[in-house]
């Protein structure tokens, strides 16, 4: 493509946790060509737009005009506050279940008879589903847009709460939460993208640091809200106070309009061609892919880079290891402040606001966070801090982590006042927010082109850690008592300190010796030289 002009356009989705501050979709990269355009299947789903266009047939190609009013961008301010909003609620809801579910485990086990072990399996299944549903449901919006899949998956979601509400056994419990969370991972994985779809890209980070407020904070506004209905109503009132709050969520994206923009110009291209009986009008999104081929390459690139891809191997090890012990905290919270303070389910869901403060400081730090991370050296060549630049932040989480935990293990006992533990959620929370939005954000840099596949491995992993490891919660806890246990895992975390620490001083050199971030580099020098 010798002497060809070139624009790189991104369309990066971004989930947030629960945090998941998970970037789990796909990027296509569009390679615009005056002579040809096509679409390069780096991190797309294998699609591409048709390569047989000549530069006569710019005059037929469909793109946004100048003050184009159906760009989503240049949507007016009130409905981009409006789509931010209903993005970040309709994610809250799918994220608070996930958690709202555990104060409602004694009367679950009570009325089936089941094992707190089992009773635990609702939150497995749970983030399972939602792993599961990053890979399959997620690409479907670069297909169909983000409207439709929002609307059926969300509807779907909705439904799949009735059959958990009216259980009469533990198993129906387990397989409605799993294909329930197989459905609202889109909203969890795709919402995000949402919001950079509409908003100008100097406001995104204001823009994703309001949208993350609700998701991030989801798995502690569950235990509290779940806490009070149980106690007051029962525990299938918890799944009917979701599926309210998921219907509400449904009628806003009924009436939400379609924001992809490539899934708009590819309607505006085949609405001139029906119009004019012309089959010139195209687009530059025009593709030919089916959802197999983006489904194989969803599914395959991100498990072959978490094994064979060192930064993604200790990065989603690491961060895998944080999400599960998050996790496990809605095991020892009801044990410290319920088993041993004879707290009601209630006021035990109050004992999480520590940690979603510690989150929330996190998220309206970002101004002075992103300026501390564009303090560090620019790299000559791009004009932009290096990727390291980020992991500083996931330095400082790592310790706050370690403290919190061992602070939470040292003070949980009821001996000392129940106000110590509470605050030792703080920087616990400020921690998880630390390592799960900035390691995602060195994952992004590091793997340009690749970092929806990195990403996604990431979130996979971090999925099923967050749902398997709380399972040995119980044992765990009976073996050493919450006080030992604690300790264990605050040393667990304080021993992985150095993995950021390794990557921050030394980070470069490891990139340069990754054979997907040589390759890349390689393409980018290409590129430039094609110009």
């Amino acid at each position: 493509m010798k002497n060809h002009s070139h624009r790189i356009t991104f369309c990066l989705n971004v989930s947030l946790y629960p945090l998941r501050f998970e970037m789990a979709s796909t990027i296509p990269i569009t390679l615009v060509d005056t002579h040809t355009t096509i679409q390069s299947n780096y991190d797309d789903g294998g699609i591409h737009t048709d390569p047989t266009k000549e530069e006569s047939d710019t005059q037929y190609l469909v793109t946004w005009e100048v003050d184009d009013l159906g760009n989503p961008k240049s949507s007016p301010l009130w409905y981009k506050v409006w789509t931010v909003f209903v993005m970040s609620f309709g994610a809250t809801v799918v994220s608070l279940y996930s958690t709202s579910y555990t104060p409602s485990l004694p009367g679950i086990e009570a009325e089936f008879e089941v094992s707190k072990m089992v009773g635990l399996l609702g939150v497995t299944t749970y983030l399972l589903g939602m792993a599961v549903g990053s890979l399959i449901v997620a690409p479907l919006s670069e297909i169909y847009g983000r409207r439709p899949v929002y609307v059926v998956t969300m509807g779907l979601f909705t439904l799949l709460i009735i059959p958990c509400g009216l259980a009469r056994n533990m198993e129906a419990i387990l397989v409605s939460r799993f294909f329930g969370a197989f459905f609202g991972s889109a909203m969890m994985t795709n919402a995000a993208g949402t919001v950079s779809d509409i908003i100008s890209p100097e406001y995104i980070p204001l823009a994703y640091s309001f949208w993350g407020i609700g998701p991030i904070n989801g798995p502690v506004i569950g235990p509290i809200i779940g806490g009070f209905v149980f106690e007051y109503l029962g525990w299938r009132w918890n799944n009917w106070l979701v599926m309210i709050m998921s219907f509400a969520a449904f009628i806003a994206l009924i009436v939400a309009k379609e924001t992809y923009g490539p899934r708009i110009l590819r309607q505006r291209a085949a609405a001139k061609r029906k119009e004019t009986g012309n089959d010139e009008w195209w687009s530059q999104h025009d593709d030919s892919s089916s959802f197999a081929q983006v489904l194989k390459t969803n599914i395959t690139r991100p498990i072959v880079m978490l094994v064979t891809e060192p930064i993604c191997i200790f990065w989603d090890v690491y961060v895998a290891l944080v999400y599960g012990v998050l996790y496990l905290c809605f095991v020892a919270y009801p044990l410290a402040f319920q088993q041993e303070r004879g707290w009601s389910s209630g006021m035990t869901g109050l004992a999480y606001c520590g940690i979603g403060v510690g989150a929330m400081i996190i998220i309206l730090a970002e101004p002075l966070l992103r300026r501390f991370i564009n303090s560090h050296p620019k790299d000559p060549k791009t004009g932009q801090v290096s990727p390291e630049a980020a992991v500083s932040i996931v330095c400082i989480g790592g310790v706050l982590l370690a403290v919190g935990q061992l602070w939470f293990a040292w003070t949980c006992t009821k001996d000392i006042h129940w106000i110590v533990p509470i605050l030792a959620g703080v920087p616990f929370g400020a921690g998880n927010a630390c390592v799960f939005i900035y390691a995602i954000s060195y994952l992004v840099r590091s793997y340009d082109v690749y970092a929806a596949s990195a990403a996604s491995g990431n979130a996979v992993l971090r999925s099923i850690m967050g749902g398997c490891l709380p399972l040995a919660g119980p044992s765990l806890y009976a073996s050493l008592g919450l006080r030992w246990g604690g300790t264990l895992l605050g040393l667990l975390e304080a021993a992985c300190i150095p993995i950021p620490v390794v990557f921050y001083f030394y980070g470069h050199k490891i990139r340069a010796r990754s054979r997907m971030v040589q390759m890349i580099a390689k393409s980018r020098e290409e590129d430039i030289r094609d110009v």
